[in-house]
């Protein structure tokens, strides 16, 4: 064990970072249209390395980042994604699901796969292996990856960049494509780089306080 350093920080300042913090943090938008500016590699390394810092079951950190900017790559994950996504598009989602879709203006065509300068594919390690091939028992690996997912996305829109969660269902083409051990599973895909010029996003209300807490 190693001794907390902790900081100091009085009520007041306090109170300021906590306002600065819900005013920066509530204009993040899920972005669809992306730029074709760069993104240095550097800088995705150290937002995967920031998603990295998060609190994971017994610490065993299970997950995997993959960062892709190859360009044949990416549109052969494009192809395989819209391939599912027009599924369920046409033959999986029921009508409520897709009404509810309808204020986002989606479609089973993902041009964002190819237009962001990188793809992040966060996958959980359902168990780890040890050296010798058996494997090694992981805690609470959907809430662990959940988190560090919530921390990349967070560190995403503090650098000034955008994203996109998208989970084409299922999934399994991405272990294919990028040749992923037996005991990964793709969580989750965000493209990421800067929004277009005329992006454009859906007016949203996220739920105020009185919806959101219950005081006890």
């Amino acid at each position: 064990m190693i001794k907390y350093q902790s900081q100091t920080v009085s009520s007041t300042e306090m109170t300021q970072r906590a306002e600065k913090v819900l005013a920066f943090s509530q204009k993040r938008r899920s972005v669809r249209e992306f730029s074709n500016t760069p993104v240095s590699k550097e800088i995705i390394e150290k937002l995967i390395l920031t998603a990295g810092s998060a609190p994971s079951g017994a610490n065993m950190q299970p997950w995997t980042f993959c960062a892709i900017s190859d360009a044949a790559l990416k549109k052969k994950i494009r192809t395989a994604a819209e391939k599912e996504e027009y599924e369920s598009y046409t033959n999986r989602m029921n009508k409520e699901w897709l009404k509810d879709l309808e204020k986002f203006e989606t479609n089973w065509q993902k041009p964002f796969l190819e237009e962001a300068p990188w793809i992040i594919i966060v996958f959980k390690q359902s168990y780890g292996l040890k050296p010798d091939g058996s494997k090694k028992q992981h805690y609470y690996v959907n809430e662990s990856v959940g988190l560090a997912c919530g921390f990349l996305i967070k560190a995403i829109h503090e650098c000034g960049l955008v994203t996109l969660t998208h989970t084409p269902s299922p999934m399994g083409f991405l272990s294919e494509i990028l040749e992923r051990p037996v005991n990964e599973k793709p969580f989750l895909l965000l493209p990421v780089g800067y929004a277009s010029e005329n992006a454009m996003v859906p007016k949203l209300e996220k739920k105020s306080s009185e919806e959101l807490i219950n005081w006890y």
